[in-house]
């Protein structure tokens, strides 16, 4: 059995570093607009409404389902939501 260390779970299950990026931005924002909605007490219907997305789209996000969204679109739904995205870029390690 390996002893390899990975950095996050992404970089252990995707096949490159460029999904596993992917993946890792796609699972923050997710969880950024989460808290979000579930800090203001939003129901899916209102996240919905606020977020341009219909109550589906919510639940998919609220359930976890980062195989169905995109960065484009989690980002287009954070900023609907009122939320600031930074983005902070370095050299691998």
């Amino acid at each position: 059995m390996s002893k390899d260390g990975f950095v996050s779970v992404w970089d252990a299950i995707e096949d490159t570093a460029a999904e596993a990026e992917n993946m890792k931005l796609r699972s923050i924002l997710m969880m950024a607009i989460e808290r979000h909605i579930r800090a203001n007490g939003w129901t899916q219907a209102e996240a919905a409404r606020r977020l341009g997305v219909t109550q589906p789209r919510v639940s998919d996000l609220l359930r976890g389902k980062i195989a169905l969204f995109g960065l484009d679109s989690l980002v287009n739904m954070a900023t609907a939501a009122g939320l600031r995205i930074e983005m902070q870029i370095r050299a691998a390690a």
